[in-house]
């Protein structure tokens, strides 16, 4: 790996990525929470000052600031960027959005680049799969590679197409953590969590819901201001397809209302006979 890179953000993503491609002195980040300087120390990357310092001679830039951040960004870092340099845009944010980012790096003289980030980063890490869309997606996704990312697939030379692919997935994806909690709240209220759970189980295969549901509230409890932000651009997308975000608008709302509120743990399955439901 020749060329310099540099990460702006430094959450969960930036620092499963650093230390799990051993990027050491070869990268340097910076996030404007400065109490990320020791993450960043722990994953052996150079923890820079100032996003002037971090992106100084980076040749791949991986953005992975939050979705209401990622259009900032890319205005206000677009002017530091080594000339060619490429910027990689890895949020959860509509097409439109990554379409004025665009505009923004290439002004100043950047390849930009979407990318999708189709799971989560853990525990995938390096493997995690990543769709890349733009002019220069061939070479980003070769910079990726050599960078230590091991499922990189391109989709196309148009900014958005990546990003639409994940935001409409990402519909059902957190659509359906949105529902269970709501199942969840009303199931707790009404004392029947085992019944429900149990309904479920004989209608669904192979994943027993007693564990779906614990892990989706989990990830709602942990991440729903951020998956929050992420849904508001899938509605975003949806709108701009002429789809009304009905249920989209709710989910938003509901993650949000979730984030740091944890449900009580379901019940462990016990043997039930086989039932099904309507």
């Amino acid at each position: 790996m020749d060329a310099a890179i540099a990460l702006i953000g430094f959450g969960e993503a930036g620092r499963t990525f650093a230390q799990a491609a051993g990027w050491g002195a070869r990268a340097r980040a910076f996030d404007i929470e400065p109490a990320r300087r020791a993450d960043m120390e722990r994953a052996g990357v150079v923890a820079s000052a100032t996003e002037k310092e971090a992106l100084r001679g980076a040749r791949l830039v991986l953005c992975l600031v939050t979705a209401d951040a990622a259009l900032k960004a890319a205005q206000d870092y677009a002017a530091l960027l080594e000339h060619g340099a490429i910027w990689c845009d890895m949020n959860s944010v509509a097409p439109d959005t990554k379409r004025a980012a665009a505009a923004a790096i290439e002004a100043a003289g950047g390849c930009y680049v979407d990318v999708a980030v189709l799971a989560p980063v853990e525990p995938a890490r390096m493997n995690v799969p990543l769709l890349v869309a733009g002019a220069a997606a061939g070479n980003a996704a070769d910079d990726l590679r050599n960078a230590g990312f091991a499922n990189v697939r391109t989709v196309g030379g148009e900014v958005g197409r990546a990003s639409a692919i994940k935001m409409i997935r990402s519909v059902m994806v957190k659509g359906i953590e949105a529902l269970t909690a709501e199942m969840m709240l009303a199931a707790n209220a009404a004392g029947v969590a085992e019944e429900v759970l149990v309904s479920l189980d004989a209608s669904e295969k192979p994943q027993s819901w007693f564990v779906r549901a614990a892990y989706n509230i989990e990830r709602m409890a942990t991440h729903g201001r951020r998956r929050a932000a992420e849904m508001e651009e899938s509605a975003k997308t949806l709108a701009g397809l002429g789809v009304s975000p009905v249920m989209t608008g709710g989910t938003v709302e509901r993650q949000r209302n979730q984030a740091g509120h944890a449900i009580p743990t379901p019940p462990k399955p016990i043997a039930r006979s086989e039932e099904t439901a309507e």
